[in-house]
């Protein structure tokens, strides 16, 4: 479709501080009720990224209504409070704050009111702007949904959401978060309790879908109790040491093996990794204690201790009986090796035992660890169930190591105990289903909603429910079976109670959904659907978002088998378009499996033609008056020294261009957990968004030659935009990308010297080759002291060197050792010199009373008092506001600075550059407001804060 392009604020800025931080504490512990915990999926983006970045795609950057803002300004105002809508706007918080949202849905309404020649509704009218979103703005589509979190919070803003996946896991749990809640918002339960009370004259709203996540508690416990009629027996309660009784919380299990010495006499040992039991406690550990016996037949047991260990203890608990990586242990009997390929072997004969060790037990509000018992050996005896998940997982130990132990299939990842358990749950759900049916009055797609999020909360026992799933000593806690996005062998397992009180019970888990489902929008419709991205789309025009693959970084379909063995067996008759097969489907996912298509060359072919066959059906459905944003996960450690990055990452673009695509942007959103960073900056992994608008069909042909010209030509503004725009120093390799990009991308061709096309690897390369060198430009412009300052510090660091290097570098730069000392750049240690280290810096500096003023100066003053005990960010401002065309010099010094810390390894330096950066537009901002003294006129200093 035709349509005037106006440029939208992700195309131009976007407040990446406040997302980033939302993100990463998201992602370090999430609340009670978000989405994400409703059923395990792999690399789902937080949805404060999503949120952010569907509003910034959808708002207007002033700069599109020079009529209404007609100076930089002007724009610049503008944008600053578009910042702070995003930022009131992202925190998990928000998620359910009517003003909040109102306030985003409105600037939404606005652009596409503007757009219409029209005026949006009344900033105040929550019900008119809804209405006006789901009528007059195009839905949003992600064809490559997962999770739900771009539809999610698509709906959260107010907006039409569709999305499909060709997983049909994916697919459910889309349906989950954001498809049925709308359908029965405001409904009360229908549940005999809360009718009784309701006919007692209890009256209560049930907004959203509080009335259904109530049903789900309801039944969720009706399904407990009658599970536990049929094997509460198998789940006996622990004999306490007083005689008393206690609920047992979780079995700890090792596997065992005949050891492979002959010294042994032939005796069955357990594989465990580590002694410890328990290390949550101040007072001291619970560890195992083995006792082998001095008789013929090489007898042993545990026994359970408690305290503060020994040396000797110590060093045994540490070491454990695991020695190494992989599968190497040592038979506890003889002390002699057990190597890894003897385990495996012993495994594929089926030889692989089971010994319980010990057991949690719950006890007056404490937990408590027991030594093994014959009767609760016993008790978890049991023959396999007539039906278990026979399914075999595949033979690829980059997902999935059991297999190479002899466990294959999905059955022999649980004991018969385990199995027994979930398939009593699961063949509870189709009466589950017939009962809420009967109590609703015959609503069946009421029923089947009930029954599905029930299901989910038997998936999420199988989570923790496996032998699989580790006992987290520090936590006093299990593990769940699938802790990343690979299912790893475990020697030592914990068995929850699914009638207990931990993360395995079916109370907990029910719990858990019912929370998510009560927290979910449900202000706009949603439709879930499952279809290949390369041949699915939407009746209307769309919004396109989304997350797709990572090349091969996550084998979706394999590992969601884990879950929809079970989900087949419980919701095969409510959802049988969905999980119709044995197995999920394979043949079309869009990942770039070397042991699936012949080899790595021909999956990353596969893959390229599979990213440009979606794209190409995609753009040509979706609205052009809106940029397209896609996520792709990248790691800093993916680049190398050319710029190249990983074979994903530029298969990736190079599909995404060939698809008939034109890269606007390229925004790191820093998602993940920043505690790498104290050791080396470059290894965390950023949410790449990438601003994308479909190419001109008559795009010209360049050169080479052309393209690097307008690189050199188009960079420097770029980069310095953004540097303003506040992306930190860590993150300017991906930014730069965008802009780079952009220049490759609106051309049909850059032809090579041969007349071949350009590669996306070479543009890549070149990208950063041209990044340098502007970088490199930008050091001459420094003051020659800075420029000395410089040289020394990417040769010596702080370190001191005879006096006579410093002399030699300054004689090149047209200065004097006697001027970098009288500035105090350098320190003169009489025969040696040395940059002056941040901590030895005079407090009371100033720019303004300095005569030598460097642009060295301004950046360590900074971050030293940025940093200081009685310093801080309004004192930082103070010198920022002194500085005049210094603070803009200072700025760019401090992403130079940050390159050279990176490069070197110096992870502690880089980081003061990396926050310095980060902050300077709000230094900025402040120091506005601040006379020449330091001090805002009519303040009492307390407004501002880092």
């Amino acid at each position: 479709m035709t349509a005037t392009v106006r440029k939208k604020l992700i195309e131009v800025s976007i407040p990446l501080e406040p997302i980033n931080v939302e993100a990463q504490r998201r992602k370090q512990k999430a609340p009670k009720g978000y989405p994400t915990s409703i059923h395990k999926y792999w690399a789902q983006r937080p949805i404060a990224a999503c949120r952010a970045v569907l509003f910034a795609q959808l708002v207007d950057d002033p700069s599109s209504w020079p009529d209404r803002f007609p100076t930089e300004e002007a724009q610049d105002a503008e944008r600053r409070r578009l910042h702070k809508v995003v930022e009131r706007m992202v925190p998990w918080e928000a998620s359910n704050n009517e003003v909040i949202l109102n306030e985003a849905r409105w600037e939404i309404a606005r652009s596409v009111a503007w757009g219409k020649g029209e005026e949006p509704p009344a900033k105040g009218d929550g019900e008119a702007i809804l209405d006006y979103l789901q009528t007059k703005a195009p839905p949003v589509y992600d064809p490559f949904s997962g999770g739900g979190s771009i539809p999610l919070e698509a709906q959260r803003l107010g907006l039409r959401a569709y999305g499909s996946d060709l997983n049909p896991v994916a697919v459910l749990i889309g349906k989950a978060l954001v498809e049925i809640p709308p359908k029965f918002a405001g409904r009360p339960p229908v549940n005999p309790k809360a009718r009784a009370e309701a006919a007692n004259g209890a009256i209560r709203a049930w907004k959203g879908a509080q009335g259904l996540a109530e049903d789900v508690r309801y039944y969720g416990q009706w399904m407990r109790d009658e599970a536990e009629k049929l094997i509460g027996h198998h789940y006996p309660a622990a004999t306490l040491f007083d005689g008393s009784e206690g609920q047992t919380i979780a079995w700890i299990w090792a596997r065992t093996v005949r050891s492979p010495d002959p010294a042994a006499g032939g005796a069955v040992v357990p594989l465990l990794s580590t002694y410890l039991l328990s290390q949550k406690s101040a007072a001291g550990q619970v560890w195992l204690d083995p006792v082998v016996g001095d008789g013929p037949d090489k007898a042993y047991h545990f026994e359970i201790k408690s305290g503060l260990p020994s040396n000797d203890e110590t060093k045994r608990i540490r070491a454990g009986l695991k020695t190494g990586r992989g599968s190497n242990f040592m038979c506890l009997v003889s002390g002699s090796a057990i190597p890894e390929s003897y385990v495996k072997a012993e495994g594929r004969a089926g030889r692989l035992g089971e010994l319980l060790v010990a057991m949690v037990v719950e006890s007056k509000g404490k937990r408590l660890y027991l030594g093994a018992t014959e009767e609760q050996m016993k008790a978890s005896e049991i023959a396999q169930p007539e039906w278990s998940p026979m399914q075999e997982m595949p033979e690829n130990p980059r997902w999935f190591s059991p297999p190479e132990f002899g466990l294959k299939t999905y059955a022999s990842l649980f004991t018969n105990r385990q199995l027994k358990c979930l398939s009593t749950f699961t063949g509870l759900i189709p009466t589950l289903a017939k009962k809420v049916e009967v109590d609703c009055g015959g609503d069946r797609e009421y029923a089947q909603a009930v029954a599905t999020y029930l299901a989910f909360a038997i998936d999420r026992m199988a989570t923790y429910g496996s032998s699989l799933c580790k006992w987290l000593v520090k936590d006093n806690a299990l593990a769940p079976s699938i802790p990343q996005q690979a299912i790893p062998m475990s020697y030592d397992f914990a068995e929850a109670n699914p009638f207990g009180k931990s993360s395995g019970a079916i109370s907990q888990c029910v719990s858990v959904v019912a929370s998510c489902l009560e927290h979910a929008p449900y202000d706009a419709p949603a439709s879930i659907f499952e279809s290949a991205a390369q041949n699915g789309s939407v009746a209307d025009t769309f919004v396109l978002a989304t997350d797709p693959p990572y090349y091969d970084n996550i084998g979706y379909a394999d590992i969601s088998e884990f879950f929809y063995v079970w989900l087949s067996k419980s919701l095969k008759e409510i959802w049988p378009d969905h999980l119709r097969r044995l197995t999920t489907p394979k043949d079309n996912e869009l990942v770039a499996t070397p042991y699936r298509h012949g080899g790595v060359e021909a999956a990353e072919r596969y893959f390229e033609a599979g990213i440009k066959a979606a794209l190409s059906n995609l753009l040509m459905r979706s609205d052009t008056v809106w940029p397209v944003t896609i996520f792709y996960a990248f790691k800093q450690t993916e680049g190398n020294a050319d710029g190249v990055s990983s074979r994903g990452w530029s298969s990736f673009l190079q599909g995404i261009i060939d698809g008939g695509s034109q890269i606007d942007g390229t925004w790191p959103l820093r998602t993940e957990l920043t505690s790498a960073l104290k050791n080396d900056i470059n290894s965390l992994a950023s949410s790449v968004a990438l601003v994308c608008r479909k190419r001109d069909l008559n795009a010209p042909v360049i050169t080479r030659a052309d393209f690097i010209r307008a690189l050199k030509r188009e960079m420097p503004a770029a980069i310095d935009a953004i540097r303003k725009a506040g992306v930190g120093p860590v993150d300017m390799q991906q930014s730069v990308i965008g802009p780079g990009m952009g220049v490759f991308s609106r051309h049909a061709k850059v032809l090579e010297d041969d007349d071949s096309a350009m590669t996306v690897k070479t543009a890549l390369a070149l990208i950063n080759r041209v990044w340098e060198e502007i970088e490199n430009e930008l050091d001459q412009a420094f003051d020659a002291e800075t420029q000395v300052a410089l040289a020394w510090f990417a040769t010596y660091g702080f370190d001191a060197r005879a006096s006579g290097e410093l002399i030699m570098l300054t004689t090149a730069k047209n200065t004097s050792d006697r001027a970098l000392f009288a500035s105090g750049v350098f320190k003169d240690m009489k025969g040696k010199a040395g940059l002056t280290p941040r901590e030895e810096l005079p407090s009371g500096w100033s720019p303004a009373g300095d005569k030598m003023l460097t642009t060295w100066e301004c950046v360590q003053h900074t971050a030293r008092v940025l940093n200081a005990p009685d310093g801080g960010g309004e004192a930082a401002a103070a010198l920022v506001a002194q500085m005049g065309p210094k603070a803009e010099e200072a700025r760019a010094l401090a992403y130079r600075l940050f390159e050279i810390a990176t490069n070197k390894g110096w992870a502690a330096e880089a980081l003061v550059y990396n926050e310095l950066a980060q902050e300077w537009t709000k230094l900025e901002d402040v120091a506005a407001t601040l006379d020449a003294a330091g001090q805002a006129p009519g303040s009492d200093q307390t407004a501002f804060a880092f």
